[in-house]
C-alpha cells in the first residue's frame, strides 16, 4: 500500500505530505512495511496462493 492517497486523521492532509508527527509516523511505518510481498494487494497474494496450490496438486499428480 502507498501513501499518496491516504489522508491523515489528525491533520486532514495527504500522509505523503507528511505535515503531522502522525502523518510522518505513518509515512515512516508504511515505508518500512513494504518487504517481498509488501507491495501485493490481498488479491495478488490469494492469485498467488491459489497458483501455488494448483502447481502443488499437480505435481502430486505426476508424481504417482
Amino acid at each position: 500500500m502507498t501513501c499518496d492517497r491516504l489522508v491523515c486523521a489528525n491533520c486532514a492532509a495527504p500522509v505523503s505530505e507528511g505535515r503531522c508527527p502522525v502523518c510522518r509516523a505513518s509515512r515512516e511505518r508504511l515505508q518500512h512495511q513494504e518487504g517481498i510481498f509488501g507491495g501485493l494487494t490481498p488479491a495478488a497474494l490469494v492469485v498467488l496462493l491459489v497458483a501455488l496450490v494448483a502447481v502443488a496438486m499437480l505435481a502430486r499428480g505426476f508424481a504417482g
